[in-house]
């Protein structure tokens, strides 16, 4: 092991987060037999095809976890952010999942994700320091 360098990267480019997200997925598959997984991307667009807003994630055994959620502050509280996370909902739904998780902290939209029925089942205080972090969970079902 002496032989290896390890070298710190300030902004480490797409190539080494990829690589990472390769290899782990090739062991999560290894791990669990379950190979098949979805990833997961709709952007919103103004008339100037301007990127607006957009969600990120995956749909893989059974769960949908939302990476990544944004919505631009003047298109916020007019129905943009329930539009992408019906989108992800729907992807997951017809991916074959059941459930949902995700993360997000006091600053941001906690009470948006409890209206949507999802719950909290962990947090963590103090993250960063004056807000906490939490760790939500839903379970998927079609209709309304």
């Amino acid at each position: 092991m002496a032989d290896l360098q390890l070298v710190y990267e300030q902004f480490p480019e797409h190539g080494l987060s990829s690589l990472v997200e390769r290899r782990l997925t090739n062991h999560a598959v290894a791990a669990t037999g379950m190979s098949e997984g979805f990833p997961l991307g709709y952007v919103l667009k103004n008339a100037r095809g301007e990127w607006v807003g957009g969600i990120t994630g995956f749909a893989w055994g059974s769960w949908l976890y939302v990476r990544l959620l944004w919505v631009a502050a003047v298109h916020r509280a007019h129905g943009n952010g329930t539009r992408l996370m019906d989108a992800a909902e729907l992807f997951a739904l017809d991916h074959g999942c059941t459930h949902a998780t995700l993360e997000t902290h006091s600053y941001e939209a906690p009470g948006f994700y409890l209206k949507r029925g999802y719950e909290i089942f962990g947090q963590l205080d103090g993250y960063p320091p004056g807000h906490t972090k939490f760790y939500l969970r839903k379970t998927l079902r079609k209709g309304p």
